[in-house]
């Protein structure tokens, strides 16, 4: 356990993969065209989150200027916010190359979706899939600054707003227990898109890499920025526990995992 920082400090969190197992009649469809066979969020952190603004405008502006990628149909929509599922490979390429001169870490909780699980441990219910992972996404870091800044990519009402700082609530419940010390940091929690938050370019970015390893089995967009990531979970791979918490010590490859 780390000894607070004296500082500010920012997280940057989004989603990847989705959290529905069935259709409009409820039938599973886990693993269908067009439903994911996880569910994944991640987070950067960073100190200095103005110089990830910075480098990201300089990136647009660099687009913006460039004859050959003006032609490109889709590049005023790439030039507002970047989107890893949606830019053009040439785009995709050079934002992978940008955020590895970035100043951020990166942490993963990934859940595989399983039905039992699902069922069994949070009654069929989406949000209560998503809020868990959260908590469990936040439950050992907040410890580590005395003010903490959390900005979710804007997901649903105010309600569910209000769902997610009682998720981490319940992250910092846990950690408390477990370490018999209380967390003491301001804690401040919004949400935001693409737009009014650059950052959150860089976490669905970072997010794209480990979905494309886990589901496509594809590890060069994962292996271009893995110096970036200090943790990610396999939370549901048991065949592999205690070998799924995959670190710097243990770095993730796909090779190591289990099969989806």
């Amino acid at each position: 356990m780390q000894t607070p920082c004296a500082d500010d400090h920012w997280y940057f969190v989004d989603e990847t993969g989705d959290p529905v197992f069935y259709d409009r009649h409820g039938s599973l469809i886990v693993g269908h065209e067009g439903c994911s066979p996880i569910l994944a969020l991640g987070f950067i952190d960073t100190g200095d989150p103005w110089s990830i603004r910075r480098a990201l405008a300089c990136l647009h502006n660099e687009i913006a200027h460039d004859s050959y990628l003006q032609a490109i149909p889709s590049i005023n929509k790439t030039n507002r916010s970047f989107h890893a599922k949606d830019d053009t490979p040439e785009v995709r390429y050079l934002v992978y190359r940008c955020l590895r001169d970035m100043e951020f870490r990166a942490q993963f909780i990934v859940a595989r979706k399983i039905e039992r699980v699902f069922r069994g441990t949070f009654h069929a219910r989406e949000d209560e899939f998503y809020d868990y992972l959260v908590s469990r996404l936040f439950q050992d870091v907040l410890h580590r600054h005395p003010r903490n800044h959390i900005c979710f990519s804007r997901r649903g009402s105010r309600t569910r707003q209000s769902r997610l700082q009682e998720a981490i609530n319940r992250g910092i419940q846990r950690f408390e227990e477990r370490w018999g010390k209380s967390i003491r940091s301001n804690i401040s929690v919004e949400s935001q898109t693409g737009v009014g938050e650059p950052c959150l370019q860089v976490v669905d970015y970072m997010n794209w890499a480990v979905y494309r390893a886990f589901v496509r089995r594809e590890m060069r967009y994962y292996a271009h920025v893995a110096d970036k990531v200090s943790l990610l979970v396999d939370l549901y791979d048991k065949a592999r526990y205690p070998h799924n918490w995959y670190s710097r010590r243990n770095p993730f490859s796909i090779e190591k995992a289990s099969p989806l």
